[in-house]
């Protein structure tokens, strides 16, 4: 109850999902990178940005009243999950597989920027928290 009147909690969720979506991303893009000349080698690649923007899309909600059912509208953050998928691409970028070397780090240094990001906003939100609660201005 105390989170609840101090911070808001559904953006920290919001930056918690997306840190564990961003390392999860980076897991993937690595051995991505260190499977690039690996014979047969499927790339592996993170969905999560989509079921983030769809949970947090306003519109027509709705609730199911039974597991058989359809789920209408976006859904909530909390049941927003990232999602390690096998990307199936018959071209062989490399010639060996459908891993681009240069797309990987481009995608790793891309990865590591909007980590840092999620990152300093938590961080930020936190110093704005422990200044109000010692009554300190914040610099």
């Amino acid at each position: 109850m105390l989170d609840a009147l101090i911070g808001n909690s559904r953006k920290k969720e919001i930056f918690s999902k997306s840190l564990d979506a961003y390392m999860a991303r980076n897991r993937a893009i690595s051995s991505n990178i260190a499977n690039a000349t690996t014979a047969g080698y499927q790339k592996r690649e993170v969905a999560f940005e989509e079921s983030l923007a769809k949970a947090l899309s306003g519109g027509l909600k709705g609730s199911r009243t039974d597991s058989g059912h359809l789920q209408l509208g976006g859904g909530s953050v909390s049941s927003v999950k990232h999602e390690v998928v096998r990307s199936w691409d018959p071209t062989l970028a490399s010639g060996v597989n459908n891993v681009d070397i240069d797309e990987e780090m481009a995608d790793l240094a891309e990865n590591q920027i909007a980590y840092k990001l999620i990152l300093q906003r938590l961080s930020g939100h936190y110093k704005k928290l422990n200044a109000a609660i010692g009554l300190k201005s914040i610099q």
